[in-house]
């Protein structure tokens, strides 16, 4: 990874994020298993691809990792509430894109969170407040959400036990592959999103959610850096992919990938040398 200092912030928050989304997308696995997934309102349209859509996630403080958390609740699709009493994160929150709406009480969150939630949509709201306040108001109405901030930290935590925050090393067949483009990346960059989503399995769903949203959530907050942690079957053929169309002249553009395995690191610049 680049040592310059926003690409290391894009690299370092896309992986908390990562994290994060594969912490609740683990509920939605256990769900399914057990058949307690919440049924689709006949009326509303199908679903397109799975999601958590339809479950409240508390997000607690609008932190550091609060912010990761709530965009790995945008792109896994759960309704969120996060909280702060800090004017200047209520601000940049909105700035950024990452919270949809900023309001000054709990009764406000809670009637845009109701609506959003019958109709399994996207949403994210924070409350202008300290957390433990909110938390406590939440106690005392009976609002109990679906999941927990505690509980999303502790399952990334277990996931990478031996890591230290913001980094990942690859186990067994896993391979975290990193991608960035040097110039033009509104160009290039949805260009090699695409090959990304080419190269995955069809049933990897939750793979190819992340690829698809992740650009809309998170938006400049990636610096340019696109990550995904799959397997070594995906990061073979995904670099091959791009190899393939810069030698037919269809990639352009200036770009790197990256790809790390448990027992070695590749780097692969494009346009090559060749």
């Amino acid at each position: 990874m680049a040592h310059d200092p926003q690409t290391v912030a894009g690299y370092s928050f896309s992986l908390a994020a990562y994290k994060f989304y594969f912490a609740l997308t683990q509920a939605m696995d256990a769900e399914r298993s057990s058949g307690q997934a919440p049924s689709q309102d006949p009326k509303l349209e199908p679903i397109p691809e799975p999601g958590l859509g339809g479950r409240l996630l508390w997000a607690g403080e609008l932190d550091g990792s609060g912010r990761a958390i709530v965009v790995a609740g945008n792109i896994s699709g759960v309704a969120t509430l996060a909280a702060t009493a800090d004017s200047n994160a209520q601000k940049q929150a909105i700035r950024d894109g990452i919270v949809d709406f900023l309001v000054t009480s709990l009764d406000e969150a809670l009637r845009i969170l109701k609506n959003e939630i019958r109709k399994r949509q996207t949403v994210a709201v924070c409350v202008g407040s300290a957390p433990d306040l909110i938390q406590r108001e939440m106690l005392e109405r009976g609002v109990q959400p679906d999941l927990y901030r505690e509980g999303v930290i502790a399952a990334s935590e277990r996931s990478n036990a031996r890591n230290k925050p913001g980094e990942f090393s690859p186990i067994g067949d896993q391979a975290l592959v990193i991608w960035r483009v040097d110039a033009s990346p509104a160009v290039g960059l949805p260009k090699l999103d695409a090959i990304a989503l080419d190269c995955l399995d069809s049933e990897d769903e939750l793979a190819r959610r992340w690829i698809r949203l992740a650009p809309r959530y998170m938006g400049r907050l990636r610096h340019g850096v696109h990550l995904l942690v799959s397997n070594r079957k995906f990061a073979a053929s995904f670099v091959e992919r791009v190899r393939e169309l810069e030698r037919r002249g269809e990639i352009a553009f200036q770009g790197l990938i990256q790809v790390s395995h448990s027992d070695r690191n590749e780097e692969y610049s494009f346009p090559s040398d060749n």
